[in-house]
């Protein structure tokens, strides 16, 4: 994921630099190049030592160090670095960097940095709350700079507050966003739908499909990565929701259909790739369906076709995108759904095939839009999400300087 990235880290005097160890290793993990500088408080709490067994480079400390190879060690890492954190961030960093003074190796490469530079205070939670440091605070970002709030609980002095730092994982997806993709997206505004709906019986019960929400989760992280605004409208998973994107979640069909209508105007591209219901009960029981000794009958009436929907209200400067769960036809039924409901792309998979069903990791999509078909290889979901986001952006591209068919 981050081959060929240079990913610097700064560490500040505060025991929450030890978790900073577990991000170096992780980031060492995805292939990228980590470089770590330390001020000498922050070898108070851990050693230099840690970091270069994990990253195999010199942890930077003293500006002055004569064992680094002749050159300007912080002109020299700054020229190349792609991303900048600095985690954990004390008050004095803080203060340092939002008014350019450089008297130590960390101060002074931070200065010299014209990557993003993402922030991360760690603090008692008055000194946070300090009105100074809220200024300076406020001044880094003026600057470009990308703080990461601190959260809430507790903290090593023994009181409960803001000023801790987030997690590894927080770390790492906020390092992720900054240099994993090209922004090619930056700009466009992307409504996925993703996951099952349920449809209650009663207070017990409900109807509902195998869908995971996977393939969906991975096409909403894909787009942020990309540059994205990104809208997830999501049914119920037990997946963890892809950070920085907006997530609406919902129940039933009628509950999508009604977040979708709220939203779907102002969007550039609409991915339809939920698993919606196609009939719901038309009774609720109030208490929960007793079990008798006969047979039971269920009424059931259709829900609203949010896809039909869109396409019949589908902006001119839109691309709707709709999926297609088949089971045999699969190119014959999906071809068929891409006319009927005026999408401009069907991503059609086949549930029969190994690999390609619910809850799997993998996908094996065909893209099918006016164009022709694009059958792509079996790829994980985030790969397929990725040509998915491709074929999308070239059919928005199109639509925007007319070079695309007009369907509506």
């Amino acid at each position: 994921m981050l081959e060929g990235k240079t990913v610097v880290l700064g560490v500040t005097g505060s025991i929450a630099a030890y978790k900073i160890a577990g991000l170096a290793s992780r980031l060492v993990k995805q292939h990228a190049d980590v470089h770590v500088i330390m001020s000498k408080n922050a070898t108070n709490f851990i050693h230099p030592t840690t970091f270069e067994s994990l990253t195999g480079n010199k942890c930077m400390v003293d500006t002055f160090d004569r064992n680094f190879q002749f050159n300007i060690a912080h002109v020299s890492l700054a020229s190349r670095a792609d991303v900048m954190l600095v985690a954990p961030a004390s008050a004095n960093i803080i203060a340092k960097m939002a008014f350019g003074i450089a008297d130590d190796m960390l101060s002074t490469t931070a200065l010299a940095m014209t990557c993003p530079v993402i922030v991360s205070p760690a603090m008692n939670v008055n000194m946070f709350h300090n009105p100074v440091v809220q200024d300076n605070l406020i001044r880094l970002s003026r600057y470009g700079k990308i703080i990461i709030p601190p959260e809430n609980g507790y903290l090593a002095c023994g009181t409960t507050g803001d000023g801790k730092m987030p997690s590894e994982d927080v770390l790492f997806e906020y390092i992720v966003r900054q240099i994993a993709c090209e922004k090619d997206l930056a700009g466009r505004k992307i409504l996925v739908t993703a996951g099952p709906t349920r449809e209650p019986l009663d207070p017990v019960r409900f109807l509902t499909n195998h869908s995971t929400g996977k393939m969906g989760y991975a096409i909403a992280r894909q787009a942020m990565l990309r540059g994205a605004e990104v809208t997830l409208v999501s049914g119920p998973t037990e997946l963890t929701p892809p950070p920085f994107v907006r997530v609406v979640p919902v129940i039933r069909a009628a509950d999508m259909f009604e977040a979708v209508k709220e939203r779907w105007e102002s969007q550039d591209i609409i991915i339809k790739a939920a698993a919606v219901a196609d009939y719901t009960p038309v009774q609720t029981a109030e208490d929960k369906i007793k079990k008798k000794d006969s047979d039971m009958t269920l009424t059931l009436e259709r829900t609203r076709d949010i896809l039909a929907w869109l396409g019949q209200h589908k902006k001119e400067h839109q691309v709707l995108c709709g999926f297609s769960m088949e089971t045999r036809d699969v190119l014959e039924n999906s071809a068929a759904k891409l006319e009927k409901k005026n999408a401009d792309m069907i991503a059609a998979n086949c549930l029969k095939e190994n690999g390609a069903g619910f809850g799997t990791d993998t996908n094996h999509l065909s893209l099918i839009s006016r164009n022709g078909i694009e059958d792509l290889p079996m790829l994980s979901k985030e790969a397929a999400a990725d040509r998915l986001l491709d074929a999308l952006k070239i059919l928005l591209e199109d639509r925007k300087t007319g070079k695309g068919g007009d369907d509506q």
